[in-house]
């Protein structure tokens, strides 16, 4: 039986070469379906994706796995839509399993000004084929059937929108599986090295200073969630990006009780059960900067708290692992996706809460314009000027977990 065992490299090692026509710093979700789309799609492999730990190692290991296109204006909802889109067919395109499972998601409403924004939603969603609905209290039971209404008598669900469209696609495997994929069209993926500098030379990014020495570049990307504003002060640029701590949890596993995803626009709460049992649940931002990636006991107690009032059976859940990933956070809780100022240096930026959501279409479109120059309309309003030029795109609403 030996002989007929088919072993698969999924992550060839390679040489790190003294210049790439483009060099992506940052081994996550985005950078790495950077480097596919730019190999699969136009042809140039050229590529080095560098991570200074191993890749899936920042926020893409740290995300709860949503994928939704539940956006709130004319610009986001189309942009996510069409990732949503492009992640049901994300493990045929890749050859590699990325666990997608659609199962909906509920968000309920427990005051009359979150019920009107969400109305708005859904209203915006039918101009674009986004199947989301507005449910009365008593749907909302018939979707799931576990919810308190009465929120433990302190604030009572006065209806909800549902997303039936809403999945879940394991993290890990789409950052296996994008650079698996990119790694067999000729990517090399780096390990280990981290960028300690960004050469600028008359306006223009020449290349990247490293721990294994310098890599000249025709072109630099930043997919480097977290630490963007980091990455962009070697460059001489200022971005408009604050560094903020999303927590998450997860209980030990139990049998198959949840189907989809819960949340709340008042409590700022969401959860959900993983393939394997456990239930996660994620809350808000912290309300203030910082680079910590260390979970915090107050985010724990108020967002079980919050849950059980929700998900009154969650009371005898055990929690078994805390986490905390970092977000870059705009002032309009939009992306950054294209060049900055810098000529050559380009950015995958500004995320927040939803890097994971949009890296497909972040890493086809702006593969198309490294490959092109050509900017793809979907993320044309998120150019990295449009704070000088006074055209935000304000969407913190569709986070619930921004204030």
């Amino acid at each position: 039986m030996t002989g007929l065992l088919r072993r698969r490299e999924f992550l060839s090692r390679r040489e790190l070469k003294p210049r790439y026509d483009v060099v992506i710093v940052g081994g996550g979700v985005n950078g790495l379906s950077l480097a596919f789309h730019l190999a699969e799609y136009h042809g140039v492999r050229d590529v080095a994706v560098l991570e200074r730990h191993y890749i899936g190692s920042g926020g893409s290991g740290r995300n709860t796995q949503v994928v939704r296109a539940t956006y709130n204006t004319t610009e986001t909802v189309p942009l996510y839509a069409t990732s949503l889109g492009m992640y049901r067919t994300l493990s045929q395109e890749l050859d590699y399993n990325i666990l997608f499972s659609t199962q909906g998601n509920l968000d309920l409403c427990h005051s009359t000004d979150t019920l009107q924004v969400e109305r708005e939603k859904v209203a915006i969603h039918r101009q674009y084929g986004v199947h989301t609905e507005m449910l009365t209290p008593d749907q909302v039971l018939e979707v799931c059937p576990l919810v308190d209404l009465t929120a433990g008598g302190e604030l009572p669900v006065i209806g909800a929108s549902y997303h039936p469209p809403g999945a879940f696609a394991r993290h890990d495997s789409v950052v296996w599986g994008y650079a698996a994929a990119a790694n067999r069209r000729g990517v090399d993926i780096h390990e280990g090295v981290e960028v300690t500098g960004v050469e600028v030379a008359n306006g223009v990014c020449t290349g990247v200073r490293t721990t294994s020495g310098p890599i000249a570049a025709g072109r630099v990307v930043s997919a480097v969630a977290g630490y963007s504003s980091e990455l962009a002060r070697m460059a001489g640029v200022r971005l408009p990006i604050e560094t903020m701590a999303l927590q998450a949890f997860v209980t030990e596993a139990y049998r198959p009780v949840l189907w989809g995803l819960v949340s709340s626009m008042d409590l700022y709460v969401y959860t959900q059960q993983t393939a394997r049992g456990e239930l996660v649940v994620g809350g808000e931002t912290l309300p203030y900067n910082t680079y910590s990636t260390r979970s915090t006991f107050d985010f724990a107690a108020e967002t079980a708290k919050r849950t059980i009032q929700l998900l009154p059976f969650m009371a005898k859940a055990r929690l078994m692992r805390q986490w905390t990933g970092l977000c870059d956070m705009t002032p309009d809780s939009s992306p950054l996706l294209g060049e900055s100022e810098v000529r050559n240096f380009f950015l995958m930026s500004g995320m927040g809460t939803w890097g994971f959501k949009g890296a497909p279409i972040f890493g086809k479109t702006m593969a198309e314009m490294l490959a092109t120059g050509t900017v793809n309309p979907l993320i044309a309003p998120f150019a990295p000027d449009r704070f000088r030029n006074d055209r935000m795109v304000p969407d913190a609403a569709s986070a619930g977990t921004h204030r």
